[in-house]
């Protein structure tokens, strides 16, 4: 299938993007260097120092003329400019905007509505039928008030005949005011001012001086024909003005002055002109053309025009850096950039500008050309794409918004898009397996997290079963699979903390978060009274099965710490141990509980992993994404252990909702959990709700709400900002998303059918007659329009309304634009 070249795998399509080849020699990122234990401290995507500026960029062309130039020579685009250049007007949360386009429908909105052009015309209609009636002298006692206001020796007696030159020029000069006050009249009783504006004034400059300037010399036309040529009759504007002079004067010698005659008509032009220049803006116009005109002449030589189109990267040029510009567009239509590389210098562009390091960027774009900043991976795109996906505006596809009457009309046929401002409020899907979770949703997800990480803008955390389909292993940087010998790296149960309190909340939420009989604070309190001893005693924390001994209130390991804490600096941490034992075997105590929950991990397939002695595999601290851009898939025990994958999935989601407000970080962090049976607790739905204000989120996937305990469906609902409900969920999860998305006002009509009794012979008649004929007895309607509250989704059209392939998605951006919920084809 063509495309945009941003989705298709290399080579599938009839013109695909050029992909940079395979980068060699690339240094191991520092999450995956052997000889250095990787812990998040330092980040590779700092906007290095200025180096010496190269005298030449080496095996990139010399950068031609600048766009725009007469001399630019022409050869053909590369598919990435293309790309590129495709428009992406604004449009609302949730919209697909590669190329959009508002539908024909809703330009309805646009439209003069029917009672603005009735109140127009008739008005106009009106003027025309009384100012033709006055011409004519049809209107009784036309001339009565003009007799009572001038001499009786200007007219004949009994008659509004004019006796003298005074009375014709007193008729005048009435045509002029009565033309004047029938003119005044349609425009103030008629909608001209709504016309005007939707005609002239709500279009741009120049368009809306040409039309105003059309209108006033069609205007001019009709008050000086003879000027023009034309042989119609004048409007009574000019002669009205002379015939008033005559009569103040008493002369028509007043006119030999050729000064007052072009006075005047000058004046009236001016006259003219005047509300047509106020229309079009003239004087804003003529303003922003002296002051452009003056900067030109103040300057020592004409600025090139920008080229505005983002192919040629305008916000370079605009900021001076013209070199740079050059060497991304060249390399841009040279085909060695793809879309991640346009994504990541246009991040690193912005990186810089907020950073005032604009000097630095530039010699950094001259020395590696729009290989900069490549990711420490190396790698420079991702094979196989599932969606299309648009980094320019960090959106991915995942299936085109149903139109209907539900429906939008900007909605209606365009493509529905996820990206991190949307994400950012985190996402629940919900729907039965085998409805398209994983496929239409899950995995573009990530694949388009993934490619925005490539780009230095996104850090991705996928927890998954082992074996689900999300992407190759050559997608991420980081896999660790738990349970499983050959894995090259393990999980760090402490997320590389060192502070005890810290570490206990995340690991008593992992371990005990889904249980009523734990109380929180306490499970918390008693990791804390033995994490923080055993650290102060050997400088690290405990394994798991050394602290499911101590929990579980062993002698001999107890005995050791507190051997270990003998010194007098260690007498705080004594304190905590002893009131720990002290505490231990009381019915209140939640070591037990959480020993038993450890026993779940302390399991032969797990001896080699969380730390534990003899492994292998390198620790892995999910501290990490919050320094740098990464891609992790943790993959799951496999079947057998669904209790120790629950708590695991809690633990990340625990540890990742701690770690990701701790650092500035310029990227967006996620954290996609495929299945999120059990790692819902009321302290997770806590940490999710303030991950929007913190550039991070959550997608969480469940086969039912159902397995979310019942006391936590309002506030999960709740916390997140975006809601996907699949095909085929029960009514019962239907139900909870009915009343999440809440009711709207709909208007409704009730149509009433009353049958006709005839009171009179004849009508009777007629009737049965026409009952004859129609097969139908005569009735009446009654129409009721009301506005009614309904709900915007019940529960029965969720269960049954919604067809296979398809889901009802609601969005909430970070910003507070909604999108309300809409049914979405994810096969389109």
């Amino acid at each position: 299938m063509d495309s945009d070249g941003t989705q298709d795998a290399r080579g599938t399509h009839a013109h695909p993007v050029p992909r940079p080849a395979e980068p060699t020699d690339v240094p191991a990122p520092p999450w995956n260097r052997p000889e250095t234990p990787y812990n998040g401290a330092a980040t590779p995507y700092e906007v290095p120092a200025a180096p010496p500026r190269p005298t030449r960029l080496p095996d990139v062309p010399p950068p031609g003329p600048r766009p725009g130039d007469a001399t630019q020579p022409s050869h053909p685009r590369s598919p990435v400019a293309d790309w590129l250049d495709q428009p992406r007007p604004a449009a609302e949360p949730g919209i697909w905007r590669h190329g959009y386009r508002l539908p024909k429908a809703t330009h309805q909105g646009q439209r003069l509505a029917p009672v603005t052009i009735v109140g127009f015309v008739v008005p106009l209609v009106a003027g025309l039928l009384l100012w033709s009636l006055w011409r004519h002298g049809s209107l009784p006692y036309q001339w009565t008030v003009l007799k009572l206001l001038t001499p009786d020796g200007w007219w004949w007696p009994g008659t509004t005949s004019p006796k003298g030159y005074q009375g014709a020029e007193a008729m005048t000069v009435a045509d002029g005011v009565v033309f004047a006050l029938l003119v005044y009249a349609m425009a103030r009783l008629g909608s001209w001012p709504d016309v005007i504006r939707h005609v002239v004034t709500r279009r741009e400059q120049p368009a809306r001086a040409l039309i105003a300037a059309l209108g006033a010399l069609i205007t001019l036309a009709f008050v000086f024909p003879g000027a023009f040529g034309l042989g119609w009759n004048a409007l009574p504007v000019q002669d009205p003005l002379f015939s008033l002079i005559v009569l103040i004067s008493g002369d028509y010698g007043v006119f030999t002055s050729e000064t007052l005659t072009d006075a005047l008509y000058t004046l009236i032009t001016l006259l003219v002109l005047w509300p047509f220049a106020r229309i079009g803006g003239w004087w804003s116009l003529i303003k922003q053309a002296l002051a452009a005109r003056s900067r030109a002449g103040s300057a020592e030589g004409p600025e090139p025009a920008v080229d505005r189109r983002p192919s040629q990267w305008p916000a370079l040029r605009e900021a001076g850096q013209h070199q740079a510009a050059d060497v991304l567009a060249a390399e841009v239509d040279a085909g060695r950039m793809n879309d991640v590389d346009c994504a990541r210098v246009g991040h690193m562009w912005a990186l810089a500008r907020s950073r005032a390091r604009l000097s630095s960027f530039t010699d950094t774009v001259l020395r590696e050309g729009g290989a900069a900043w490549t990711h420490p991976s190396g790698d420079r795109d991702l094979s196989g794409r599932v969606a299309p996906h648009d980094l320019l505006i960090r959106q991915v596809r995942i299936g085109r918004w149903v139109e209907g009457e539900r429906t939008p009309l900007a909605y209606g046929g365009a493509g529905a898009a996820l990206a991190p401002d949307t994400l950012g409020t985190s996402l629940l899907a919900v729907g039965p397996s085998g409805s398209g979770k994983t496929r239409h949703l899950i995995r573009p997800v990530v694949e388009s997290l993934g490619l925005q990480a490539l780009a230095g803008q996104c850090a991705v955390v996928a927890v998954c079963a082992a074996g689900t389909p999300l992407g190759p292993d050559s997608a991420y940087d980081v896999i660790v699979r738990l349970g499983d010998p050959a894995s090259v790296h393990d999980l760090d149960p402490y997320a590389d903390s060192d502070d005890p309190d810290e570490a206990a909340a995340f690991l008593a939420e992992g371990l005990a978060g889904d249980l009523d009989t734990a109380s929180g604070q306490r499970s918390v309190t008693a990791l804390a009274q033995l994490l923080g001893p055993y650290r102060a005693a050997y400088g690290r924390f405990p394994t798991l099965p050394v602290l499911r001994e101590l929990l579980e209130g062993d002698a001999e390991a107890l005995a050791a710490l507190r051997g270990g804490l003998a010194g007098d600096e260690h007498a705080a941490m004594r304190r905590e141990l002893d009131a720990r034992t002290r505490q231990s075997g009381s019915s209140a105590d939640p070591g037990p509980v959480l020993a038993d929950r450890l026993a779940v991990l302390d399991r032969p397939a797990f001896a080699e992993f969380f730390g534990g002695d003899g492994g292998s595999a390198r620790p892995f601290s999910l501290r990490a994404v919050a320094h740098h851009p990464l891609r992790v898939r943790i993959d799951l025990p496999d079947r057998g252990h669904e209790e120790a994958s629950r708590i695991i999935t809690r633990l990340v989601l625990a540890q990742f909702a701690t770690v990701t407000p701790a650092a500035e970080r310029t990227h967006f962090a996620c954290l996609v959990l495929d299945d999120a049976t059990g790692a819902v607790t009321a302290e997770s739905v806590r940490r999710i709700q303030r991950l929007r204000s913190q550039n991070a989120g959550v997608v969480l996937a469940l086969r039912t709400v159902g397995d979310v305990p019942e006391a936590l469906h309002g506030p999960l609902y709740a916390a997140v900002g975006c809601h996907m409900a699949f095909a085929g969920v029960t009514t019962w999860d239907g139900g909870r998303f009915a009343d999440a998305w809440g009711t709207q006002w709909v208007e409704t009509r009730d149509v009433a059918r009353h049958t006709v009794f005839a009171d009179q012979p004849m009508t009777r008649a007629i009737h049965a007659l026409r009952k004859l004929v129609t097969g139908k007895a005569v009735t009446t309607e009654a129409v009721t329009v009301r506005q009614v509250e309904r709900e915007r989704w019940s529960a029965s059209e969720l269960a049954h309304g919604v067809p296979a392939g398809h889901a009802v998605l609601s969005l909430t951006s970070v910003r507070g634009q909604h999108a309300p919920p809409l049914l979405v084809d994810l096969r389109g």
